[in-house]
């Protein structure tokens, strides 16, 4: 019989294994990042049952009616973490946090860890990026250096192991985990092998203890998790930490969570002293009013059970090129191209020859397709010249045949709106009801409202 192979190489950007090298791999497409592996089994692989050996007890299935006990989750203390969370972490739970590198991922979890702390919950903080000295220093910084928080510096998973196992601890933190690094593999560390053997056996370790547990991930150039993608299904949730460094707010946002849900965002805000939950959201994302220019228009968004407005602005310039500009920023560039042929098909709006700019203040990213007729407004203001209606917000989808679609949950965007002072709302046709004080105007299709923010719009 021919022996298995001993080594496999595998991608360390996608986690996919290959037989043989191969300059480009097949699966992600990404250049030069097969490394050879050696290959061993997996953690508590099933071996071949020699005859009369005595078998193992039997898996228990159960009910889908059977009563269970709910876990009592562990409120942190922070509004907008147990938002995200569902209501609190779970114990015995995984949860994988990514992010750029800076932009606060550490600072959160150490305010996290400290005031779990002083709340009576033991907690461990591990961290194998930065000595101990610099984390003390933050703590100082942020106010928390008294907290009964239990710090270490390690990278070796067996002594990390070791010293769970005797602290018996409620909330661990390592930061992080393409730092830790198994002595039963011979990969390096923060490879595809060490990261999925590390992570697996941390997550056996706080099913088994009871323990919550949070896991920091380094994130690729593309903004997702690096490493493979079995990790994230190993843990409970997933969170991405997104925000820009020149902007003061950070958004934590849910991508998989099997306690609670996944459309859920936190919004914090940078200060001296650390991250502080957003008191009001909504004035992160809009900038003081201008109403002499045109190009701005307010949509009223919603982030999970939470309205948020946010202020999409466009710059409609003649092109001094032969091929016109489109810069997008915090929109999908896709949407946009539709939006313009869509403008330029079924309404008459040309805009060849035209630089197209649009971008979404404070660095607010839209991602749901309600976010259409607002930045179809912001266009048209900017193309024409004229500033949109004075405190009016937008929301609606529009369909390629030029149609405004409704919206999910206009009632709650509606709300927010008019306990911000708008007064205006363009909206699609079907609100079942209006807010004191605002103005509810529908819009059944794109062209109604070519006529009125663009009537002298130039024809395509």
């Amino acid at each position: 019989m021919a022996k298995p192979p001993t080594s496999a190489f595998v991608c360390q950007n996608c986690g996919a294994v290959y037989a043989k090298w191969a300059g480009r791999c097949e699966a992600c497409g990404e250049w030069n990042t097969l490394v050879e592996e050696a290959v061993s089994a997996p953690p508590g692989a099933l071996k071949a049952e020699k005859a009369g050996t005595k078998r193992g007890p039997k898996a228990e299935f159960i009910a889908l009616d059977a009563e269970t006990e709910t876990p009592n989750r562990i409120v942190i203390g922070v509004d907008e973490l147990d938002r995200v969370f569902g209501g609190g972490i779970v114990p015995a739970s995984a949860t994988l946090i990514g992010g750029d590198p800076g932009i606060g991922k550490s600072t959160l979890l150490l305010q996290a860890a400290a005031r779990l702390a002083r709340n009576g919950v033991k907690t461990v903080y591990v961290s194998g990026e930065e000595a101990a000295a610099q984390i003390q220093e933050r703590a100082k910084r942020l106010k928390v250096a008294n907290s009964p928080v239990q710090l270490a510096t390690e990278t070796d998973l067996r002594k990390i192991l070791a010293a769970l196992k005797e602290a018996s601890p409620d909330f661990v933190v390592i930061d992080s985990i393409q730092t830790l690094w198994s002595d039963s593999l011979e990969a390096a560390p923060g490879s595809v092998a060490q990261v999925r053997a590390c992570a697996q056996e941390l997550v056996r370790w706080a099913k088994k203890s009871g323990a919550a547990l949070v896991l920091v991930g380094h994130v690729t150039k593309e903004g997702t998790i690096a490493g493979p993608r079995v990790v994230e299904h190993l843990v409970d949730a997933v969170f991405y930490f997104e925000g820009e460094r020149g902007h003061q707010f950070r958004i934590l946002r849910a991508v998989k969570n099997r306690f609670g849900p996944t459309d859920e965002i936190g919004i914090f805000e940078m200060h001296q002293y650390g991250l502080a939950p957003a008191k009001e959201p909504s004035a992160l994302f809009l900038s003081a009013e201008d109403e002499g220019s045109g190009g701005t228009a307010v949509f009223a968004a919603m982030e999970g059970s939470r309205p948020v407005l946010a202020e999409v602005q466009a710059l409609v310039a003649k092109s001094p090129f032969g091929t016109p500009r489109r810069s997008v920023i915090g929109f999908d560039s896709g949407r946009l191209a539709m939006l313009m042929a869509v403008l330029e098909t079924r309404c008459g709006v040309n805009f060849a020859g035209m630089d197209v700019y649009l971008s979404v203040a404070g660095g607010y990213r839209i991602n749901e397709p309600a976010g259409d007729l607002a930045a179809a407004a912001a266009l048209l203001s900017s193309l024409a010249g004229n500033p949109v209606p004075k405190r009016s917000v937008f929301f609606g989808e529009i369909a390629l045949s030029g149609a405004v679609r409704p919206a999910p949950r206009m009632d709650q965007r509606l709300k927010e709106a008019a306990r911000l002072g708008f007064r205006t709302a363009f909206v699609p046709e079907g609100v079942p009801s209006a807010e004191s004080g605002l103005t509810v105007t529908p819009i059944a299709r794109l062209i109604a409202l070519v006529d009125l923010l663009a009537p002298d719009a130039p024809d395509a």
